[in-house]
């Protein structure tokens, strides 16, 4: 996950989060973008288009390698998590998750992470902050991904 700040009075968001999956055998890296902070209701988001986009490869599982943040280790995601891993058991469609949290502060185990910083350099303007559609076409372009739409944030439930 990367995130931006952007200028205060420019239009754009003021925080873009970049959701990835790299997919080691491919050597390929899944984007999607949401502006504004990182969220559980964000990550269900990620994770379910992720599944499909899996699925529909014809693969069955996937490893969630994740480092600690909030929204990683959050109830609504274990939840959604635990709750999709039952409905595939139980249709034997999709695909099954299992994520493994990282030790605290060893970014080096995670495959992804190489990608992010090899990502940030080539999308970093020394000379101006960047609009979110530049960040994210940069980013895409960085790790050589099809940009797909924004994320939305969840609607918060009175």
């Amino acid at each position: 996950m990367v995130e931006q700040t952007v200028a205060t009075d420019d239009p754009d968001p003021t925080a873009l989060a970049c959701f990835g999956l790299y997919l080691p055998q491919a050597n390929e890296v899944l984007l999607r973008f949401v502006d504004g902070r990182p969220v559980s209701g964000v990550t269900t988001q990620f994770l379910a288009w992720c599944s499909h986009r899996l699925a529909a490869r014809g693969k069955t599982a996937l490893l969630l390698v994740w480092d600690n943040a909030s929204w990683h280790r959050s109830h609504e995601v274990r939840c959604w998590l635990r709750a999709r891993n039952a409905r595939v058991k139980r249709t034997g469609k999709g695909v099954r998750s299992l994520s493994c949290l990282l030790p605290t502060k060893s970014p080096w185990l995670n495959p992804i992470e190489p990608k992010w910083v090899h990502g940030k350099r080539r999308v970093q303007e020394p000379d101006r902050l960047l609009t979110a559609h530049e960040i994210a076409e940069r980013a895409c372009a960085a790790l050589d991904c099809p940009y797909e739409e924004h994320l939305t944030l969840p609607k918060k439930v009175a």
